[in-house]
């Protein structure tokens, strides 16, 4: 059950915020900076390219995945980028992440960069990728902790070392499952710096001067405005956590950017909050969750006597449509997109609510940065309001 009281007690926030996920969250700008002036150490910003890859292909899990989807959202038309999910698993020390495996598709060559990425470098399988690439021919480059496994094998197979940034953060307790241990929620950040660092070197995703610190100064803003002593009527994580809560989710996302939001959060409200959300990228969306409307998630009717007494009875499932957006240089647009439109009239001729977070901002880094910034701490709140 959701207990909102529990938002605005920021004490009470603290002590249930065993993971320390809050504050990991309030620190991601900074794990930006310190990968980028690592990245630069490592020597990404003095490299030569002699051009653009054909394919990037980012192999990882978890927020490594969700990396490569931004990367995926920045990329030049002409450059493909691939996620790269492992393909089996098997038992290989404490974690079960550290027995996952990853094959290269067939066609990766020379003419390709693979790019391992890891939080904490013990994976054999990502070994085993790693001269898997090299065998082929292809670029490699490593974002993995000093010292690892992983970022020894990558000057054994000639790749450029980057360095991941490890949470300043230890969480208290151990977990339910502590071979299926909960993700660094800001790990998303000390992967995707470095990432695009390089990507922009190489001519892959050319940012403009200055963006990632830019996004890094955005995430300080979110984490203001997101605060555990905000209260929920001025806190606007707060007030989205409450919408969603003992509902069904549909995250609809307008633009390649807000599809990586969308994906990033549905995982999050799993990962953190126990809750299930369903994802889509507009026009598909509508019609791929139309029947939902139509179910009775949807009617937003009670087919018993509607005098009964309700006091006892469990708070019903219904749907709550979260649209995500970026519109740059505009608040609104004056005549929105007709899926835009559509979206609305279905969701209002159903009676299911639908909110909206957009961002203006002309950077598409800068707005991503925003809305997840938003989305990963509406997911804790509503986690903790929730597991408490």
């Amino acid at each position: 059950m959701f207990d909102d009281s529990l938002l605005d007690d920021p004490a009470a926030l603290q002590r249930a915020d065993r993971r320390r996920e809050l504050l990991a969250l309030a620190g991601a700008g900074a794990r930006i900076r310190v990968a980028l002036r690592r990245a630069d150490a490592a020597g990404v910003n003095a490299l030569n390219p002699e051009g653009r890859p054909r394919a990037v292909l980012v192999a990882g899990h978890g927020g490594v995945l969700t990396a490569a989807a931004v990367l995926a959202a920045l990329a030049v038309p002409n450059c493909q980028v691939w996620p790269l999910p492992p393909s089996d698993a098997r038992p290989a020390g404490p974690a079960f992440t550290d027995g996952e495996s990853w094959q290269l598709p067939g066609w990766a060559g020379p003419l390709d960069l693979v790019v391992l990425a890891s939080a904490g470098g013990r994976e054999g399988g990502m070994i085993n990728l790693a001269e898997q690439a090299y065998t082929r021919g292809c670029a490699i480059a490593v974002i993995a902790p000093d010292g690892s496994e992983l970022a020894e094998a990558a000057l054994q197979v000639r790749g450029l070392p980057l360095p991941f940034e490890p949470s300043a953060v230890e969480p208290d307790g151990a977990d339910a499952e502590p071979d299926l241990p909960a993700e660094d929620p800001a790990a998303l950040w000390a992967v995707l710096a470095p990432l695009l660092t390089l990507a922009d070197r190489i001519g892959v995703a050319p940012l403009a001067p200055g963006s990632l610190e830019a996004a890094a100064d955005r995430l300080d803003e979110v984490a203001v405005r997101c605060r555990p002593d905000a209260q929920a009527y001025d806190n606007p994580a707060k007030t989205l956590a409450g919408q969603l809560a003992e509902t069904v989710p549909l995250l609809w996302s307008d633009g390649a950017a807000a599809a990586a939001v969308g994906e990033r959060f549905a995982a999050a409200l799993a990962d953190r909050a126990g809750l299930p959300a369903l994802t889509a990228r507009l026009p598909q969306a509508l019609t791929a969750h139309r029947g939902m409307f139509n179910g009775r998630l949807g009617a937003g009717a009670d087919p018993d006597d509607f005098f009964r007494d309700r006091v006892d009875e469990p708070v019903p499932l219904q749907l709550q449509v979260l649209m995500l957006r970026h519109t740059p240089g505009v608040a609104e647009l004056e005549e929105p997109a007709w899926p835009v439109a559509r979206a609305r009239r279905l969701a209002a001729a159903h009676e299911v609510r639908i909110t909206e977070h957009a961002s203006s901002l002309e950077d598409p880094l800068q707005a991503l940065a925003e809305l997840i910034g938003l989305t990963d701490f509406a997911a804790v709140y509503l986690g903790l309001a929730t597991r408490n």
